[in-house]
């Protein structure tokens, strides 16, 4: 009696298998799973602020749990336990096997968790992810095969549409009998035994590439038509997150995982239009939609060549220069998704021509190096003191023949400043400079020559006279009191 009693009041326990991202980003993922959407700010929340479980996810194989509330945030309905797993090591295959029992794998969910700061690694890391849980599924016993077996079809075939209650009700014929709905190319051909899904954490870093990095929508659609080429094989679910902005994570998960609230239906749309908040459910997606996205993508190319390299082990990912050369000769052959993906999608560090085609030819960059503040001041003061110096150079040079020279020298840069001295003399304009300039000239031929008998001392007098007249005027021509008749400035 009191085991049944036990079992009635025992909660449904679901798993997820948390793959990926940082001991940072798995928080931030555990964070808006559990963020209440309709009313962040509900008092129930706030009581319940105290025994908030704390996440263990330093070292190896991490661990915690969160209760789902129903609408009313008072019962129940599901405790999640979460296992969360940064490095798809084979060493940690082993602490992966204890979890997928006959029991468990039709209550797990996986969820690999990618990161917008680097997409370009997105598919050796997901390609990574993919051969460690082949390897650990492999090695599982025969009853958990049968029940992965069985998973799958449950998936593939009455799951369709991802609610269960409106796929029975669209799964029946007007006679009552079951409707199979035919699998299309690419869908489903490599099941993992194990629903998937792949989140894609912030988002909000879409428009930083598009702005530092030269983004264009080319690159966007091409990382999206790859990625559901990709899960739809598994038949698994894509989402794009923005951290503190309300998304749909909570509600795909909980309805992969099969919890369900008692007062409130949750629903989700599809979304594949805003970039930034893309949602891709499983049982969706198909070839016709994808091609859509963007003409001339190689969607059998693509399928062909992931359904091969991911029959390999792991292989450890490497954040050096030739992470990407590791699949040259394969993608010559076109057998490597990995390969065809980089080639595409570089990480703009390492390939500064890629928002500018010829940078290379013209010498242009994306990227600049930048120095030490201290460094870049240092190199700027070396400067200013240089100018300085040919500032002062050039200063004395200016000055020095400035000294040797007198204003008064310059006779023409003088007479350019006053003008010409004229003097009024009986209604006549005389020009002063003019008159005494033509008595020196004259005194200079006469006095070139030798003096002839014909010259008499009354000529000599009277031209020196005249001279000593007008160079008086010259030197004071503001005499006040001159009789009426006399030169006047």
């Amino acid at each position: 009696m009191l085991d049944s009693v036990a079992n009635g009041k025992r909660l449904p326990e679901k798993n997820l298998l948390i793959l990926g991202g940082t001991p940072e980003t798995q928080r931030e993922f555990l964070d808006t799973l559990s963020a209440d959407a309709s009313d962040p700010s509900l008092s129930s929340n706030d009581r319940r602020k105290g025994r908030v479980p704390p996440v263990a996810n330093q070292f190896a194989l991490g661990y915690t749990y969160q209760d789902v509330l129903d609408a009313d945030h008072e019962d129940i309905l599901a405790r999640v336990s979460a296992y969360l797993l940064s490095e798809p090591s084979l060493s940690f295959a082993p602490l992966l096997k204890p979890l997928l029992t006959a029991q468990s794998v039709p209550e797990t969910l996986v969820v690999i968790l990618l990161d917008w700061s680097d997409p370009w690694t997105w598919v050796r890391r997901l390609r990574e992810w993919v051969r460690l849980l082949r390897h650990v599924l492999i090695s599982l016993d025969d009853e958990t095969k049968i029940v992965m077996e069985e998973n799958m079809t449950e998936w593939r075939d009455r799951k369709r549409g991802m609610d269960v209650s409106s796929a029975g009700a669209q799964g029946l014929t007007s006679s009552g009998g079951p409707v199979t709905i035919p699998v299309g190319p690419g869908e489903w051909d490599e099941g993992l035994g194990i629903p998937m899904c792949v989140v894609c954490q912030g988002a909000d870093k879409i428009e930083k590439l598009e702005k530092d990095h030269g983004w264009h929508e080319e690159e966007f659609d091409f990382i999206l038509q790859f990625m559901r080429t990709l899960l739809l094989k598994h038949g698994a679910s894509l989402i794009y997150t923005t951290p503190f902005l309300a998304n749909s994570l909570q509600s795909l998960l909980h309805s992969s995982l099969g919890i369900h609230s008692l007062l409130k239906r949750q629903s989700f749309k599809h979304n594949v239009i805003d970039r930034d908040k893309i949602l891709v459910p499983s049982n969706w997606d198909s070839w016709g939609k994808i091609r859509i996205i963007r003409e001339g993508f190689d969607m059998d190319g693509v399928s062909t060549a992931w359904s091969i390299e991911i029959q390999d082990p792991p292989e450890p990912i490497t954040n050096g220069a030739s992470a990407g050369d590791l699949d040259d000769e394969a993608a010559d052959d076109g057998t490597s998704a990995v390969a065809i993906f980089e080639q595409t999608i570089k990480d703009p560090k390492r390939d500064t021509s890629m928002a500018h085609p010829g940078g290379q030819a013209n010498g242009t960059k994306i990227e600049v190096d930048t120095s030490d503040m201290q460094t870049f001041l240092t190199k700027q003061l070396e400067v200013l003191e240089q100018l300085k110096l040919e500032d002062e150079k050039d200063r004395t040079a200016k000055q020095v023949p400035q000294l040797e020279m007198s204003p008064l020298d310059d006779n023409g840069r003088v007479n350019e400043h006053i003008g010409p001295v004229q003097f009024n003399m009986g209604g006549i304009q005389v020009d002063a400079d003019d008159m005494l300039r033509k008595l020196k000239e004259r005194e200079a031929s006469r006095s070139q020559k030798k003096e002839t008998p014909s010259a008499t001392g009354d000529e000599k007098a009277h031209n020196q006279a005249l001279a000593n007249f007008f160079a008086g005027l010259v030197k004071k021509p503001g005499t006040t009191g001159s009789p009426r008749g006399s030169p006047s400035a």
